[in-house]
């Protein structure tokens, strides 16, 4: 129950960054032969959970990697290449949604840390609501 939560919460703060960040798009699904169809509320909720699933693959798996490459960096910058990282990581993510044909896209660095800052923020306070650790 614990990943479910985790994965709507990501979905959740994905959509708020979405909302919020010009340079953050999600689209319509096109079908071959029928053209494009107009992105639903349901089409865009599956797609925020889709990508919701991949950003938390490639966080578990790259995160610790690039943390554990960068530590200098880290320490250097007092932890705030972390949001450059962290918009990095984002990007990545839309570049294999891209790959997957899921409707999802960040047109450049700057939306994608901006993306990455909202999305951490949200994701931060859903986290303090949700908690069930007392």
């Amino acid at each position: 129950m614990k990943h479910v939560i985790g994965i709507v919460v990501s979905a959740v703060a994905l959509g708020v960054a979405a909302w919020l960040v010009p340079g953050i798009i999600i689209g319509g699904y096109t079908i071959s032969g029928y053209g494009h169809v107009a992105p639903t509320s349901v089409s865009k909720a599956v797609t925020l959970l889709a990508v919701a699933v991949i950003f938390g693959v490639i966080n578990t798996i790259l995160k610790p990697v690039i943390k554990t490459i960068g530590c200098g960096l880290y320490v250097l910058t007092l932890g705030l290449v972390a949001i450059v990282v962290n918009g990095l990581l984002l990007w990545l993510v839309s570049y294999i949604a891209g790959d997957l044909r899921l409707p999802f896209h960040i047109t450049g660095f700057v939306a994608a840390v901006e993306g990455a800052l909202i999305v951490g923020i949200v994701s931060w306070g859903l986290h303090l609501i949700l908690s069930d650790d007392r």
